[in-house]
């Protein structure tokens, strides 16, 4: 494993323990060459996943971007950061295991909605506004109108 500090080609392994859901060994590395010590994590990746955007591009699954997205929507909310790994963890199993190799990225999105319904109610409904492209007020009152009535909006 290359040093992200200083690029030495070979670091070594300190410690390795798994992560707390079991989906992940975590290692802390140091660098012989400039002393410097950071984290790794090693997971299982059951296949090559790509992404299939609305205007048809393919890109390949980032599970970083969409750690970054649930982090975003959980910002400043009493959500842990373990729940947010394990329902990114959850995500990308469901995906894995879907038998499919390219995946639509709405499918993603209503993944992610419904993660983030059982995480945060507030979170839940900031991802939902830039999800469904909420433009006006009356879009939010629509949005919470109906999960009042049905606990989640479908």
């Amino acid at each position: 494993m290359r040093c992200p500090f200083c690029g030495h080609e070979d670091t070594q392994v300190k410690d390795s323990r798994p992560s707390e859901d079991n989906a992940a060994i975590r290692r802390r590395r140091s660098c012989p060459q400039c002393g410097s010590r950071f984290t790794t994590f090693e997971r299982v990746q059951l296949r090559d996943l790509v992404v299939i955007k609305k205007n048809g591009q393919r890109v390949p699954f980032d599970r970083e971007k969409l750690m970054r997205s649930i982090s975003i929507a959980v910002r400043k909310r009493p959500v842990e950061p373990e729940r947010v790994e394990r329902a990114v963890n959850s995500i990308q199993r469901r995906l894995e295991s879907s038998g499919e190799t390219e995946i639509p990225s709405s499918m993603i999105g209503e993944l992610v909605m419904d993660a983030l319904a059982s995480l945060d109610q507030v979170a839940y409904v900031r991802y939902a506004s830039v999800y469904r492209n909420f433009r006006e007020a009356k879009d939010f009152e629509d949005f919470i109108g109906k999960l009042g009535e049905t606990g989640r909006d479908d």
